[in-house]
């Protein structure tokens, strides 16, 4: 059923009103009534039946969790924490009254998550940036030019190995058989351990042979545990079916060449991609890679995301353009007239009517495109704050859908830390003049 709509309860005697323990001066505050609550729910009622089922948690507090989550770079439990503790925060979610408990479960965020989708999520970062127009923070012509970059979304996995990964789909068809009630000949896992540890004494020194013959045994051993699982569900359909994405991933990771393609990276995570990026301190990220959109010009407030998707199948940046323009005319309602990029953009094929630079284009005489191209390098500090401010560098939700999502929330988190920062600075100037008035003139 659609969420139960927030309104004035009657007034308690022995219960506190979260308004006379709270400083209304706040940031946070001023934010919370800044932000059109109600658009949510309009928005996002068509995801709930409206007969069916319980009712479900307030939007507010579902929107504002995540506001907060993303804001402070903090997990699902850390956040749910939190919340119990700070009136603040639990104001900003739409409370009346301060809470001594949670008033939901912590797995509710991700099946929320999960229920209204990336794309319908892409009206948090919308209302972001209302509210920047609305309170000067940001100058809607300064969404008309943008800058394009890409980067890595790091997945939240182990680095892969070899070893590591044998040993890994060993684990996973124990526990598969374990569940099913499938009586195995062998486990390996003792073995597998053992050998695994081998493998990564003797790889990187003079024991490089035997460390292979190693390898050859985990894999062998692998593929005995296959057969036995194979064996054991034959015959049984439903059994089968159960187990054949597990006997499939662990015959990929049995089989792979270094060289292959579309390799197994994580069990848990069989999407991660591994992307060369060139870096000195790291070769090779695994996750996916993720198109970046925010202001040329350095607004008031800052420089706002004004757009962000994950791009699974990791495309070449130049066909990657179109899209992202398109989302941020799509979230900004503002059509995009000049998009500045780097030189992996090159050969992009845009077709639409927004004007694209790359770096180190000669032949520009306008001043006003060589300032705005100048300013192109100014994306890579705000795809750094994502990283270690938001929640770009490890991503922890499950699947192609999770690490569309994580990209959402991200941008709508960093663009929610600038806002609360102008408004800091807005309050900051308002009473300094009242609270440090000018002395009177010396006679």
């Amino acid at each position: 059923m659609p969420p139960k709509k927030p309104g004035l309860s009657e007034p308690e005697l022995f219960r506190m009103l979260l308004t006379n323990m709270i400083d209304l001066r706040h940031p946070l505050v001023k934010l919370a009534g800044e932000i059109d609550w109600a658009r949510f729910d309009t928005a996002w009622g068509k995801f709930y039946h409206e007969k069916k089922g319980r009712p479900g948690l307030p939007t507010r507090l579902m929107a504002g969790l995540h506001f907060l989550k993303h804001m402070e770079g903090l997990s699902d439990e850390e956040v749910c924490a939190r919340w119990v503790e700070n009136p603040y925060w639990q104001y900003f979610c739409g409370e009346e009254y301060f809470r001594h408990r949670l008033v939901l479960d912590r797995s509710s965020m991700s099946r929320w998550r999960g229920r209204i989708g990336p794309e319908a999520l892409e009206l948090l970062i919308a209302e972001t940036l209302r509210v920047a127009m609305a309170s000067g923070a940001l100058n809607p012509q300064a969404c008309e030019r943008i800058t394009v970059d890409t980067t890595v979304q790091t997945k939240a996995v182990a680095h892969p190995t070899d070893a590591h990964l044998l040993l890994r789909a060993m684990e996973h068809l124990n526990r598969l058989a374990k569940k099913h009630g499938l009586k195995l000949r062998q486990s390996f896992l003792r073995l597998g351990r053992e050998t695994r540890r081998e493998v990564a004494r003797l790889i990187h020194g003079k024991g490089h042979k035997q460390a292979m013959r190693h390898l050859r045994k985990l894999r062998t051993w692998l593929g005995r545990l296959e057969r036995d699982v194979g064996r054991k569900t034959e015959g049984n359909a439903d059994l089968t079916e159960a187990c054949a994405r597990t006997l499939e991933l662990a015959e990929k990771v049995r089989t792979q060449k270094p060289k292959d393609q579309n390799k197994v990276y994580a069990l848990h995570a069989p999407e991660v991609e591994c992307i060369a990026k060139g870096k000195a301190r790291t070769r090779f990220e695994f996750g996916v890679k993720t198109s970046i959109a925010v202001t040329n010009d350095r607004a008031k407030g800052g420089q706002f995301i004004l757009g962000m998707q994950a791009l699974p199948g990791n495309p070449y940046d130049g066909h990657t353009l179109t899209g992202q323009i398109a989302q941020v005319e799509r979230i900004t309602g503002i059509a995009v007239s000049r998009a500045y990029a780097d030189l992996g953009y090159r050969g992009h094929g845009h077709k639409g009517e927004t004007e694209v630079y790359i770096s180190r284009t000669r032949g520009i005489t306008s001043p006003t495109i060589k300032r705005e191209l100048r300013r192109r390098n100014a994306i890579e500090p705000i795809i750094g704050h994502t990283k270690m401010d938001g929640l770009l560098e490890r991503n922890h939700l499950k699947g192609a859908a999770g690490d569309a999502i994580n990209a959402i929330l991200v941008a709508a988190g960093h663009n929610m830390r600038l806002l609360l920062a102008w408004l800091a600075a807005l309050l900051c100037a308002l009473l300094n003049p009242w609270l440090n008035p000018d002395p009177l003139p010396a006679r």
